[in-house]
């Protein structure tokens, strides 16, 4: 089958045909639709340090897909074939303490889809049963592409309640866009989003946030006073990884703020603790998806009017792939979706 591959010690992907992915007896095998490229593939394709540290050689990578089930293993009865569906990229060792109480999410074993095993960027992907989401009638194909992603922003968006809040959200990435998106939908009464890239502020101003500002240009300080909020944003989504933003973000909290962090920052970060203390600031870091529970709010918010279609701003055949990962490193981009429907 023709897969996405990283086969070379160096900057860039190579298509190229590798054998099909065998079935366990519970796994399921998936006929790719389409996929979506995410931030760490970016990573694996320029080979920065952390991809070189972390990737095998000969790897198939991606992680974000939709397709149909085409076969499964003989202790899986409950996935019927020609199911729309994606996959959980984290796959759990299913043993340990937090696996054994449900709290998989937490696991410390947890191997990445495309990171540490063969990925969805492909003709077909194998995963366990237990990781496979079958998807509502109704639900776009597109947009089921990127459950994964909008899982994150799900996920970080409702750490804590936002009903009625003021939401500060640093970084207009694709994430951080939908984050704030899932934000207003779930009743936050003002949603800002920061970032210094003009191209992903108009998107997010496309999904209803109140306002996309410039950081630079607009302080977070003068966008209370616009917005008449006189005691700081009760929720922050940070999103970017930046020491700044974040820092600006603190700056900005209500006393009793809680801060969600999806963010990674490239080095270490310095911030005022005193503030942090004495404000008695929450900070809660947030990595992929609660399962499933993450999952089934992505349903049900889907079903119940949230619109994120905006956030997908590139749709390209398989085989332009070098022309998605140029748009995704520009900046001027949401979601890059690859359609993988016709590959022979």
């Amino acid at each position: 089958m023709k897969a996405l591959v990283k086969s070379q010690d160096a900057p860039g992907l190579w298509l190229e045909d590798v054998s099909e992915p065998q079935i366990g007896i519970n796994d399921v095998k998936i006929r790719v639709l389409y996929t979506g490229i995410c931030g760490t593939d970016l990573h694996i394709h320029d080979w920065d340090a952390w991809a070189r540290e972390t990737i095998q050689i000969g790897l198939t990578i991606g992680h974000e897909f939709v397709g149909e089930v085409v076969d499964f293993g003989a202790n899986v009865f409950d996935v019927p074939l020609g199911a729309l569906v994606s996959g959980e990229g984290h796959v759990v060792c299913g043993r340990c303490r937090n696996c054994l109480a449900g709290r998989r999410h937490l696991c410390a074993h947890t191997q990445g889809l495309g990171v540490q095993r063969n990925g969805c960027f492909a003709e077909y992907v194998v995963l366990p049963a237990t990781n496979i989401w079958q998807h509502a009638p109704g639900i776009e194909p597109e947009v089921a592409s990127i459950f994964d992603p909008f899982g994150n922003a799900v996920h970080t968006a409702l750490a804590f309640p936002v009903l009625g809040e003021d939401v500060l959200v640093t970084g207009a990435g694709p994430i951080g866009i939908m984050a704030a998106a899932v934000a207003k939908h779930a009743g936050a009464r003002h949603v800002v989003i920061s970032d210094p890239n003009p191209y992903r502020r108009a998107l997010a101003e496309k999904v209803g946030v109140t306002r996309a500002v410039d950081p630079a240009a607009t302080p977070l300080a003068e966008v209370q006073k616009q917005l008449k909020m006189v005691e700081g944003f009760d929720v922050g989504l940070e999103m970017s990884g930046n020491a700044h933003a974040f820092r600006d973000m603190i700056a900005n909290m209500s006393h009793g703020a809680k801060i969600a962090m999806l963010g990674i920052p490239a080095t270490e970060i310095s911030v005022d603790w005193n503030r942090i203390i004495f404000n008695q600031i929450t900070l809660r870091g947030i990595y992929g998806r609660e399962m499933y529970e993450t999952w089934y709010k992505m349903t049900v918010m889907l079903e119940s009017g949230l619109d994120i279609s905006p956030v997908i701003t590139h749709r390209l055949h398989w085989s332009e792939f070098a022309q998605g990962f140029d748009a995704m490193r520009s900046g001027n981009s949401g979601k890059v979706i690859l359609d993988w429907r016709d590959v022979a």
